[in-house]
């Protein structure tokens, strides 16, 4: 989890978290400007972070350790992953996981998102509630359309918009509520 998130949760500034963990003001303000990874930093000082903020030692790492995928990789396995699995188990797995949220609170938005609208979509199909633990998410929205790689060439290649706008029109409506254009889901091999 992201240092600043909690910070903001916790109403409390970097001055004060070097205070009350005892770690330098300036590493703290590093950990959270990026210019220090916090996996590189000893164990002692994580420890003190972590204890300060009344979160794991795995909970303050791991959100550095994590290799971020490329997008539409991200993509490519939770479809692969619902195929694999059925709508119902992977709705299931994926709301006892709370993976959704994980994403949102490292702030992997596009992940977040996607993962929520897939679940959003399965529950309409399969005719099930949606999960209400989201409502605060299901709000969110990128703050760009983010179009799938092949039409964004192929809209580049052509000077043409023509193909973004068609599949926008296409999109399927739980992924498209977050700027997220997608319009197949099912049809992988």
């Amino acid at each position: 989890m992201c240092i600043n998130t909690l910070l903001k949760e916790r109403n409390m500034t970097k001055y004060r978290l070097s205070k009350v963990s005892g770690v330098p003001h300036t590493t703290v303000i590093d950990i959270c400007n990026g210019k220090t990874n916090i996996s590189k930093c000893t164990a002692e000082t994580v420890y003190k972070i972590a204890k300060a903020l009344d979160v794991s030692f795995d909970t303050l790492v791991a959100s550095s350790v994590e290799k971020r995928p490329y997008f539409e990789n991200f993509k490519s396995h939770i479809c692969h992953k619902v195929k694999r699995l059925g709508d119902f188990a992977f709705i299931e797995e994926t709301l006892l996981s709370d993976e959704i949220r994980k994403f949102y609170d490292m702030q992997w938005y596009p992940e977040s998102l996607y993962l929520l609208a897939m679940v959003d979509y399965l529950c309409r199909v399969n005719n099930l509630p949606v999960a209400k633990e989201y409502s605060d998410i299901r709000r969110a929205q990128l703050e760009e359309t983010l179009y799938p790689a092949g039409i964004h060439a192929l809209s580049t290649f052509s000077r043409n918009e023509y193909y973004k706008e068609l599949s926008v029109s296409e999109s399927i409506p739980e992924f498209i509520r977050h700027n997220i254009v997608e319009s197949e889901v099912r049809d992988v091999c």
